[in-house]
């Protein structure tokens, strides 16, 4: 089973700069989408809205958008070859679910997780917040465990190690790099998760997923691995690949995959 993860930092700006492309090539069983910024709810208004959801690479999916209510603001989405069983938009807790940041699907095997966690901002002006979405959601997919194994996936807006990104020294408390963040991702993993490109890559160095348009960042390979593909331990072993696409142009993120025996 192949499973693609992306922020598309946009998708209608991101369809013009070859997503149609990497999606029909990428011929993923299922595709998640991250910071989508797009109203599912204008689409009976917006034209753009409702010919990106009638894409013909969309065709062979089942579909399943997440909106904030801030317009242009995040949003999820998950395109999927196989019907699920049942669809969550949330976690259930309205301080969390209004900016549209996760969707679940529940398949015969596993749940499937994509999510798109706050940026704590500059100043760290929302690190506060952060720290209680992230023991929420630690508690969510805790939950879920109980029941079934695990997949889940998305931006996580966190460099978990210093071999995560270029410069950890002089990023040491920026957004994204902070003990505090760092941290609740460990506590994640501790409870039962594996980072599945660790797993397998457990020293490759120069790894990122995020550039900043700033400097000739992507150019230079000046990033972050911030965007993951997290799965329960009891199905780890049957990772048979993971996978970074630094090529994909389209946004200030490229795509991750995983590759899954079931």
């Amino acid at each position: 089973m192949k499973l693609v993860s992306w922020n598309v930092n946009g998708i209608r700006a991101c369809v013009k700069k070859g997503f149609e492309e990497f999606f029909s090539k990428v011929d993923a069983d299922i595709f998640c989408v991250q910071e989508t910024k797009m109203q599912i709810s204008d689409s009976e208004n917006s034209q753009d809205i409702k010919e990106i959801m009638n894409m013909p690479i969309f065709n062979n999916y089942f579909s399943y958008w997440n909106s904030a209510q801030k317009k242009g603001y995040s949003g999820t989405a998950i395109f999927t070859k196989k019907e699920p069983i049942s669809i969550t938009y949330g976690i259930g807790i309205e301080e969390h679910d209004k900016e549209g940041r996760v969707i679940t699907l529940e398949f015969e095997d596993f749940y499937m997780v994509n999510i798109y966690t706050p940026n704590s901002k500059r100043e760290l002006e929302r690190l506060d917040y952060r720290q209680i979405w992230e023991d929420e959601i630690r508690r969510y997919l805790l939950d879920l465990k109980k029941k079934k194994p695990v997949i889940m996936c998305g931006d996580l807006n966190v460099a978990h190690k210093e071999i995560d990104l270029k410069n950890p020294k002089t990023n040491r408390r920026n957004a994204g790099f902070t003990d505090e963040e760092r941290e609740k991702m460990t506590e994640l993993l501790n409870a039962g998760f594996t980072d599945s490109f660790r797993y397998l890559y457990p020293e490759k160095q120069d790894a990122y997923t995020w550039w900043s348009y700033m400097g000739h960042a992507r150019e230079k390979n000046v990033g972050w691995r911030i965007d993951y593909f997290i799965v329960s331990n009891d199905i780890k072993e049957k990772i048979d690949e993971a996978e970074i696409y630094p090529e994909i142009m389209g946004s200030d993120h490229c795509p991750i995959g995983l590759e899954i025996e079931f």
